[in-house]
């Protein structure tokens, strides 16, 4: 099962690596258990592997985004949550990724305003909660979406565009929904209602194997202390609109007050992991999740 997931993480990474990046600014665009973990093997060619800091830098809970005008979509999906949390259907779907179940193929349909949809906006990038699938998906949110819609009794649509276009997508009605390991935020409920959590999540350091910087961090005060003394000779990669960028760069809404290192955001976490591995930034803040995922990827696990 887990051998279906790392194998589509390794595929984004290559397909990524050969994407582009921008550096972001010091104020990002509107988006809208103690202890060092390691992830490290023996890399493959050029490779000299990553290793993951397994101490949680925030406590976040995931939530889908709805549209400010459609309070009855906002309700029918939180009975959908609470429907699938008692039955044991979103525990079952988790296991599909992180467990010994099997992840499922899901299937978009064509945008069609003559039908019955549920269109879902997503960033299609951010393994195990939503990948693609050669023309279809898999991931936990769109295990997620596809039950939403059935749900509701409606044909889905999967729109995959760019993580910091997917609230401003469903606050211009164009999609109905977003639903892509979205951290509920009180920025972020300025463009759109954020239904019940259905998971909590947390930002992670990922860093080169062979670096020694944290080798003595056992805890988060630890942590903290060495991401404080960091200069900004010092270059931190992000997903952009992430709250690992809001994090690196300081956020007073998000209550963050920002490291002294330079913030460089990518089109998604793994292209951040290759330009770490190929020498332009030092390490890189994403979520622990795909962190996980990308690690066991770039490390050949």
């Amino acid at each position: 099962m887990k051998n279906v997931m790392k194998a589509l993480a390794v595929a984004l990474c290559l397909i990524f690596a050969l994407s582009a990046f921008a550096a972001c600014e010091k104020k990002p665009a509107s988006t809208d258990e103690p202890g060092t973990k390691v992830a490290e093997t023996d890399a493959p060619k050029a490779n000299k592997g990553v290793k993951v800091i397994d101490i949680s830098l925030t406590d976040e809970e995931y939530g889908f985004g709805v549209s400010k005008d459609d309070d009855e979509l906002l309700t029918k999906a939180n009975e959908y949550i609470a429907q699938i949390k008692e039955d044991g259907t979103l525990d079952a779907i988790i296991n599909n990724y992180f467990g010994d179940g099997t992840p499922a193929t899901v299937v978009s349909a064509e945008e069609d305003s003559s039908e019955d949809q549920l269109i879902v906006a997503t960033n299609a990038a951010f393994p195990p909660f939503e990948a693609t699938e050669g023309e279809n998906y898999t991931g936990i949110d769109m295990e997620l979406a596809k039950g939403l819609a059935d749900f509701l009794g409606k044909e889905l649509v999967i729109k995959n565009i760019e993580f910091d276009t997917v609230l401003p997508t469903v606050d211009a009605g164009q999609a109905d929904i977003a639903i892509t390991g979205l951290t509920i935020n009180e920025t972020r409920k300025k463009t759109v209602n954020f239904t019940d959590s259905y998971y909590t999540a947390s930002q992670v350091l990922v860093i080169p194997a062979d670096d020694t910087t944290f080798n003595n961090v056992t805890d988060y005060d630890e942590l903290m202390e060495v991401l404080n003394g960091l200069t900004s000779e010092t270059k931190i990669g992000v997903q952009k609109g992430t709250t690992g960028q809001f994090y690196v760069v300081g956020d007073a809404d998000w209550d963050f007050p920002g490291l002294a290192a330079e913030c460089v955001a990518y089109a998604n976490g793994a292209l951040a992991v290759q330009d770490m591995i190929n020498g332009n930034v030092n390490f890189v803040i994403i979520d622990q999740a795909p962190a996980m995922f990308i690690a066991d990827s770039f490390n050949g696990n």
